[in-house]
């Protein structure tokens, strides 16, 4: 057996299942059952109720964590334990979601019966419009029949990426119908890699009281002396009103130094003031952005450090050093 060409065959089987999924798009039939779908799950005023049976069941408790996860409610129904009881977890303002690529486990029976006897909207994903699920379906999501890569296609694998995908492609609709913002998505994200790329900068940001500030008539040497006190690289120059009108960097300092070598020491140190040599055109950043934002800003603008406005005047100072230590990078 040669891995490489066993490998290559799976993932060619795989493609193959998401070009025909991508079709059923040109089905006005299937267009239509996935707005109904999205419309059913968007005006409940429940949660969505996922369930499946073995492979089924494990796509569907991925798409309840996806769902949740993106502003739509969702809970996990073990078919099995639905009929010892589970069952009282569903009301009837919720939605069933059932998952089963034949329509015939026997396991989601109970569910039916129950969603029917009590009005709650069912949505079937499956891939027999006859099966006992399509037909007891008040919305079909007709899957394609499509080549398992297993060679005896037998095992679920083309069948259940297709469910992911289709199960994903609602939720994602669902998050944009809603306007799920990345601030929506922080507050349900607050832990690891994730929640610290997508807090709001004013949780890291350094504050006003360690801000390298200074009024843009300062002489040079007190700028010089602010930045080399505060160590960030970079000082803000303030006019009277205490809005930020330039920055100087420590890059700012070797050029104006290097471009006075000829100047006696104290030309260079009293021989201008701030506003003279200060950049004016400067990168910013509010307090509201995304830490994962602003440190693409602070890596496509090849900058160290940042300050943080809000109208105009300082509220922060965030930089790449604060970012990647939060665990942002």
């Amino acid at each position: 057996m040669n891995i490489k060409t066993s490998f290559e065959e799976c993932l060619s089987i795989g493609s193959s299942a998401m070009f025909t999924l991508a079709n059923c798009l040109n089905n006005e039939t299937f267009v239509s059952a996935i707005e109904a779908a999205i419309k059913i799950i968007a005006d409940t005023n429940g949660r969505l109720v996922i369930s499946g049976m073995g492979k089924s069941g494990i796509i569907g408790r991925k798409l309840v964590a996806t769902f949740s996860s993106t502003g739509t409610p969702a809970l996990f129904l073990h078919p099995a334990e639905a009929s010892h009881g589970d069952l009282g977890m569903v009301r009837n303002q919720d939605v069933l979601l059932l998952i089963s690529f034949s329509g015939e486990s026997r396991e989601l029976v109970d569910i039916v019966r129950y969603g029917k006897r009590f009005s709650v909207p069912i949505i079937a994903m499956t891939s027999r419009a006859e099966s006992t699920l399509g037909k007891s379906a008040d919305v079909l999501l007709l899957l394609p029949k499509v080549k398992e890569s297993c060679p005896h296609n037998l095992a679920p694998t083309s069948s259940t990426l297709i469910q992911l995908a289709l199960g994903d492609a609602l939720a994602i609709t669902l998050l944009k119908q809603k306007g799920f913002s990345e601030e929506d998505f922080f507050n349900f994200h607050p832990g690891g890699k994730l929640g610290a790329a997508l807090m709001p900068t004013s949780e890291l940001m350094l504050r006003i009281e360690e801000l390298p500030l200074i009024s843009q008539d300062a002489f040079f040497s007190d700028i010089l002396d602010k930045i080399s006190t505060k160590g960030y690289g970079i000082v803000g120059l303030q006019d009277s009103t205490g809005s930020i009108k330039g920055i100087i960097t420590d890059g700012d300092v070797r050029r104006y130094i290097a471009a006075n070598t000829e100047g006696s020491m104290r030309d260079v140190m009293f021989g201008t003031v701030g506003k003279n040599i200060m950049t004016n055109n400067f990168v910013s950043v509010s307090p509201s952005q995304s830490c994962a934002k602003v440190l693409s800003i602070l890596e496509h603008r090849k900058i160290s450090a940042a300050f943080v406005l809000e109208d105009g005047k300082p509220v922060g100072l965030i930089s790449l050093l604060i970012l990647i230590q939060a665990g942002v990078a």
